[in-house]
């Protein structure tokens, strides 16, 4: 532009002095050609102050000029306003974009023809190993080193997708992570990993609960059916009868407990959280749930057991009593049923220095190893299958309790040794727990232990 700016100038000047020799009027001819002359270094002057502003164009800095040339300034600089408008809304929409996917519980990658890492979010790092910031532009053959990752990128089959361990998978703590390609324009390719421990455990955990429901309902139907065809075809005596007849009411009684529990289950998961329109007594409801056990401890240990009741002070939980009553039921019965017939079982409640109320049921029978109290309130989850199954337990007793007590906010401990016994605590948070006021003129009644036992 220059150089048209040039020859535009020098041509001009050629014609103003041509016409100078031939013009009558030299003086108006000088004029005409000072008055072109000073207009062409203005023009250039403009023109210089345009190209400059273009090297690095701002819309706010546009130079103020007039004619053509502040028209040509005015337009391009609306053309860049607009132009920076949409570059701002783009880049918006691309930061919420890349926002969203950071924030998204899958991992993402997106890699280059060559599989180096173009952009990856910070889950992809967590759940493939390596740093989502400082290892961009590394090869991911490079930090994912699982030979099954491997084979899957050499085979380039990616209709499919594979799993490998996680960076966290222990012995005992296992993690598996899914992993995709997805080919996209023109040799590049985006990967997305996946966390599916939580869904393998829980399929894992629904096959084991159809499996053992079958199991423990057919095990029951086995022995009623096969006392049914002896009653049928063999000649028994009153006795053998009476027996027989016995024992099948005991396995028509343990497959009653096993469907109520399974009912309570699906009840639990399936109504709302109790809220506080309900304010239970909790010396009431351990009062059933203890006269529940010491009966429990008569058929099981002709009343051998030491059973003790300490009772705490007046107070009352917000929530619903038939649940309260379930979850207490069955730590009581539990201790009653794994407790030798010399042994003691002792359960109470207490306020804590927070005002949080700790119900607690505490045993000396054989105790708990350490690697069975994380697994203890799975359903149908048994230390000892066989001595389960020997005292009438469903195993499902502790999973009650745990999804009781967390409807109702609270939390379930479990402190256990081989050998000294075991104690079970349930402790409801503050806002569900409050003081009951003695009526006006009465004092206070004592908290007198109340002792079952021989």
């Amino acid at each position: 532009m220059r150089r048209a700016l040039a020859l535009t100038f020098w041509t001009a000047a050629g014609g103003t002095l041509s016409t100078l020799l031939t013009s009558s009027s030299a003086a108006t001819v000088a004029g005409g050609v000072a008055g072109a002359l000073v207009w062409l270094a203005r023009d250039r002057v403009q023109a210089n102050r345009i190209l400059r502003w273009l090297r690095d164009p701002s819309p706010n800095q546009a130079p103020a000029l007039d004619g053509m040339w502040g028209e040509i300034v005015d337009r391009t600089r609306r053309a860049l306003k607009v132009a920076n408008r949409k570059a701002r809304k783009s880049n918006a929409r691309l930061q919420e974009f890349l926002a969203a996917i950071q924030a998204s519980p899958n991992g993402v990658v997106l890699l280059s023809k060559e599989g180096t890492i173009e952009w990856c979010n910070l889950m992809a790092g967590e759940h493939l190993g390596f740093d989502a910031k400082r290892d961009l532009g590394q090869r991911i053959r490079n930090l994912v080193r699982d030979p099954v990752f491997i084979a899957y990128l050499n085979r380039g089959d990616f209709s499919q997708p594979l799993e490998i361990d996680g960076r966290h998978a222990r012995p005992g703590h296992p993690q598996h992570i899914a992993i995709q390609i997805f080919p996209y324009a023109k040799g590049r390719r985006l990967l997305l990993t996946r966390d599916v421990t939580a869904v393998e455990l829980a399929e894992a955990m629904r096959r084991d609960f159809v499996a053992n429901v079958s199991h423990e309902i057919r095990s029951p139907l086995t022995v009623i059916v096969g006392f049914i065809e002896a009653l049928q075809n063999l000649a028994l005596t009153e006795g053998e009868r009476a027996r027989y007849l016995e024992l099948m009411q005991q396995q028509a009684r343990r497959m009653q407990t096993l469907i109520d529990d399974l009912l309570m289950l699906s009840r639990l998961e399936g109504s709302p959280i109790p809220d506080d329109s309900h304010w239970v007594v909790i010396a009431d409801v351990m009062a059933e749930a203890f006269t529940q056990a010491r009966s429990l401890a008569d058929v099981l240990h002709a009343g051998q057991q030491s059973l003790v009741l300490v009772e705490g002070p007046p107070v009352e939980v917000a929530g619903a009593r038939g649940e309260l009553l379930s979850a207490i039921g069955n730590l009581l019965s539990n201790a009653v049923r794994y407790t030798p017939s010399t042994g003691r079982v002792e359960a109470g409640w207490r306020l804590l220095a927070d005002d949080e109320l700790e119900i607690y049921v505490t045993d000396d029978g054989p105790g708990i190893a350490p690697e069975h109290l994380p697994r203890l309130t799975e359903r149908f989850y048994r230390v000892d299958r066989s001595r389960s199954r020997d005292s009438g337990g469903t195993g499902l007793g502790l999973a009650i309790v745990k999804h009781v007590i967390q409807r109702h906010s609270g939390q379930l401990a479990i402190d256990s040794r081989l050998g000294e016994g075991s104690t079970f605590r349930l402790r409801l948070p503050p806002a569900r727990v409050r003081r009951i006021a003695p009526e006006p003129g009465l004092a206070a009644p004592a908290a007198p232990a109340l002792t079952a036992a021989k």
